[in-house]
């Protein structure tokens, strides 16, 4: 699991900068926006503590063109005059029209309890809200002690009410009650405001009289603890960067997707007009947190709202930033309180008996896919979000079937004991329904009346407010009154409002906008042309502080493990290679002799002085490697094999990529060294392309590790142990540890210790990165017979790799790979090599075949050995080793040349 993950704005109005002071995390997260209106999230590797501007705006127009280009259209048509076609260059410092007309009284209400310190920090945030016409009113819930109050004391510009009832809706109750606005913002005391919240809020209602809820963005404050990076992976309480508008029609069934109001946003960033509530009525005390339900009065509230007729707008200008849960427990008990959505479907059926059905089927349609896709798939294959978290929401939702019911009785108790609260219609005047107007709705969609209008866009914009006879109205914007095209928009009788309109004119006319000539248009021509100069304006040469360095430090320490088997020839070629690398870094060599009995490597090691000899009796290259890593001191540990020679540049190649945190191991290209025999040019044809993974560098994560739940990880296209380094604290880690003993050549097994070391770090939720520029040269076996035991043993060892993925990590894509997927693979050879287009003969696939059929009689075997010899000693890390790590250390300094 990567974690902490450093989380911050990126505002693309100013010069994109370099990110420094990023030691200690693993990846940067960037909430990019555009002149404060919020773009979308990049997600970028840091480098030896920082974020290079340059990577930053990749990532960007890798991921957010088209928006970038909507937003400035979107700006552009909102301007009050326009002359000339809309051109991207002239809109780039625009920013977004404000609202002109008078804004509302907006009373944010935060409702706590016993979280005095969580709450300074809200207001703090809120305090320094940008907007001229506010209240801000505390509702301090049944509290324990004074420490609420007192706090509130020391802000002179914000109330203080107590509610003695407890509960969450009780609060917002009672908010409504004591609130001065004509709008209500509630939020929640853990959460950070952005100063432009209230403001984004206000100008909604503003403009749209119709609109009675809105919702905005939340973002995450911090992902620094694992807790909160798993609740951000599953959703979190974002709901995207795009508006919007949530609206039936009044007394009409609404569909069962119309009742998952989680997708219309959360009880943390809500805005109501006052009004409504003399019509929907209070928030249900017996929902949310404070009762046995523990959630969901919020997204009872939204349905209320719209089965009564009215319009929600999700509007992600209105940011806030939420501090989730940072400890493991605190979220698990959090997602056990979500089942306070089946509390708001049973509360919803008793009010609503006409929407039963369709709560009962959205209900069944959650359960299914949703809670048991996921149970069943954290079944067939470990995933990176755990099983105790699925189960604990699950059986939370479970719960929810029951729980309403005594939280309406405790409730009922609660006013008993309090008083209840006064009526809602006593104070406040009951607003119209939007959806209210009393029209026949014809069901077939052609006899629907629509309205046509034409919107000239060199003329200033205006909103449409003549629909009150029509549910659909067809758009015609036009420039110089030539038409653009046109778009349907399902309006439901109400007006559309300026911002609304220039956000669908850019949406659906895009880059036709930016034309002169339509009568030649081409959207693909016209898009690389915006998106060349959206690229030009980011170009490297116009960023600051810039540099290409992402050398790992020198202060970074390197062990090269070589495990060999009677083979001084090439061991002394090998180790000639290493100590002739080009490095400054400390680098320690150890071979690993894995049959000491022979005595025929400790004569070829007597040149090389430095180098430190390990002897490993048992027999197997999991075994001696792990000597060999076991000894090692190096916070980076180097895999080769004895019959491969590299360049001088190769080990600095190899271990750049490690500048990155996330980065736990990295492989190295593998070419032949000759290509003289029959044998080592069919090898080569092998896999297409030998022990090569290519000339192009990429790189694995978890979610390589997690791309299908049928297929298993394809860890055999990252490379090998014969080119390979990892970060020294993997093989202390519990989740990765050592090499297999069981797997790879000397065991029975045959090969595939390499490739489950690769499929423990993705299963971690690492990164490995394939590094091309880091070449060895190996060589290839020189006679048929070699090469026919090679593959043999290969083909024993997928088997063997894929069987241990499922009997030790439950990865049933293990089993199925080798019970039908290489079968299946097989037969497609032999079926290609009748067709001529397999280079293998015949006799070579039916021995891999039959290597196939004795992996899992070798994998038993293999295990059997290991049971008798014993595992390899554990890695101990070296500061827990030594107290003095100068004194112990035998260390060879390389210096380049």
């Amino acid at each position: 699991m990567l974690y902490p993950i450093k989380v911050t704005d990126i505002e693309l109005s100013h010069p994109l900068k370099d990110i420094e002071e990023l030691e200690g995390y693993m990846r940067l997260q960037g909430l990019v926006r555009l002149h404060g209106v919020p773009i979308g999230y990049i997600q970028v590797p840091i480098t030896n503590g920082y974020c290079r501007a340059e990577k930053i705006a990749k990532a960007i127009l890798d991921h957010h063109n088209w928006k970038i280009i909507q937003t400035l259209l979107q700006n552009g048509l909102a301007a009050s005059s326009k002359t000339d076609r809309l051109r991207l260059e002239n809109l780039y410092d625009l920013p977004p029209t404000n609202y002109g007309g008078e804004l509302p009284l907006v009373t944010v209400a935060v409702c706590t309890r016993d979280r005095a310190s969580d709450l300074a920090l809200c207001l703090d945030a809120i305090i320094k809200l940008d907007y001229p016409k506010l209240d801000i009113l505390v509702i301090d819930n049944a509290p324990t002690s004074t420490a609420t109050k007192e706090l509130v004391s020391q802000y002179p510009q914000v109330r203080y009410s107590c509610e003695p009832r407890p509960g969450l809706d009780w609060a917002r109750n009672r908010a409504i009650i004591e609130a001065k606005g004509e709008i209500i913002a509630y939020t929640d005391d853990d959460v950070v405001v952005d100063p432009g919240w209230v403001k984004a809020l206000a100008q909604v209602f503003a403009e749209n009289p119709e609109v009675m809820a809105v919702t905005g963005l939340v973002v995450p404050y911090e992902l620094e603890t694992e807790a909160q990076v798993l609740f951000e992976m599953q959703g979190g309480f974002g709901k995207g960067f795009d508006r919007k508008w949530y609206r039936a029609n009044l007394h009409k069934k609404l569909s069962w997707w119309d009742l998952a109001t989680g997708n219309y946003g959360t009880g943390a960033n809500m805005a109501y007009r006052r009004n409504v509530f003399a019509q929907v009525g209070y928030f249900d005390p017996a929902l949310d947190v404070g009762t046995v339900t523990n959630g969901a009065g919020d997204l009872e509230m939204f349905f209320r709202v719209i089965k009564e007729g009215h319009t929600l707008v999700y509007e992600p200008n209105a940011i806030v930033r939420h501090r989730h849960r940072r400890e493991y427990e605190k979220l698990k008990k959090q997602l056990r309180g979500n089942g306070g959505v089946i509390a708001y479907f049973v509360r919803s059926t008793k009010f609503y008996p006409e929407e039963t059905f369709s709560f009962f089927y959205l209900g069944l349609i959650w359960l299914v896919t949703y809670h048991l896709r996921r149970l069943l798939l954290s079944l067939i294959y470990p995933t990176l979000y755990p099983r105790d978290l699925i189960l604990a929401e699950l059986s939370g939702c479970l719960e929810g079937l029951g729980t309403y019911q005594k939280s309406s009785k405790n409730a009922t108790q609660i006013a008993l004991e309090h008083g209840d609260l006064p009526t809602i219609q006593d104070y406040l005047e009951k607003p119209v329904a939007s959806g209210s107007t009393e029209i026949e709705i014809p069901s077939s969609y052609l006899s629907i009346p629509m309205a046509v209008r034409r919107v000239e866009l060199t003329e200033p914009i205006r909103p449409i407010t003549d629909l009150q006879d029509y549910a659909h109205v067809r758009i015609f914007p036009t420039w110089q009154h030539s038409s653009l095209g046109s778009f349907d928009v399902e309006n439901l009788y109400q007006p559309i409002s300026k911002s609304r309109l220039c956000e669908l004119i850019a949406s659906h006319m895009g880059v036709r906008l930016l034309e002169t000539d339509l009568e030649d248009f081409n959207v693909d021509i016209s898009w690389a042309r915006a998106t060349t100069w959206i690229e030009q304006h980011y170009k490297p040469t116009q960023l600051e502080n810039l540099s290409t360095d992402t050398r790992l430090p020198d202060h970074i320490s390197v062990s090269i493990v070589v495990a060999t088997y009677d083979r001084p020839d090439d061991l002394s070629k090998c180790l000639s290679s290493l100590i002739s690398q080009e490095t400054s870094r400390k680098v320690e060599i150890i071979v690993v002799d894995n049959h000491p009995a022979s005595g025929l490597t400790p004569p070829a090691l007597k040149q090389f002085s430095d180098v430190i000899l390990v002897k490993e009796s048992r027999q197997g290259v999991a075994y001696a490697r792990n000597a060999g890593i076991v000894e090692s001191t190096g916070n980076i540990v180097v895999t080769i094999d004895d019959d491969v020679t590299m360049a001088p540049t190769w080990l600095e190649n190899l271990i750049s990529p490690f500048a990155r945190p996330d980065v736990m191991a990295v492989t190295g290209n593998v070419l032949p060294r000759e290509l003289n025999t029959d044998s080592q040019r069919l090898f080569e044809q092998y896999g297409s392309g030998g022990l090569s993974r290519g000339f192009n560098r990429w790189e694995a994560n978890s979610f390589v590790f997690e791309h299908s739940w049928f297929y298993s990880v394809p860890t055999w296209e990252l490379g090998g142990t014969a080119n390979a380094a990892f970060r020294a604290k993997i093989f202390n880690n519990p989740e990765i540890g050592l090499e297999d003993e069981a797997l790879g050549p000397g065991m029975p097994s045959g090969v595939g210790e390499d490739i489950y070391a690769f499929y423990k770090i993705l299963k971690a939720g690492y990164t490995i990165i394939y590094q091309p520029s880091a070449v060895v040269w190996h060589k290839h076996r020189t006679t048929m017979k070699a090469l026919r035991r090679q593959l043999f043993n290969y083909s024993k060892g997928i088997i063997s790799y894929h069987l241990t993925t499922f009997l030790h990590d439950g990865d049933w894509r293990g089993l199925i790979a080798a019970v039908f997927g290489l079968p299946m693979w097989q037969l497609k050879r032999i079926k290609e090599r009748f067709q001529r287009r397999c280079p293998h003969p015949i006799p070579m696939i039916l021995l891999e075949f039959w290597g196939n059929l004795s992996g899992p009689w070798s994998l038993w075997i293999s295990r059997q050995r290991v049971k008798r010899q014993g595992k390899s000693t554990p890695y101990v890390a070296v500061a827990q080793r030594f107290s003095d790590k100068s004194d112990e250390v035998k260390i060879l300094s390389l210096k380049g040349k």
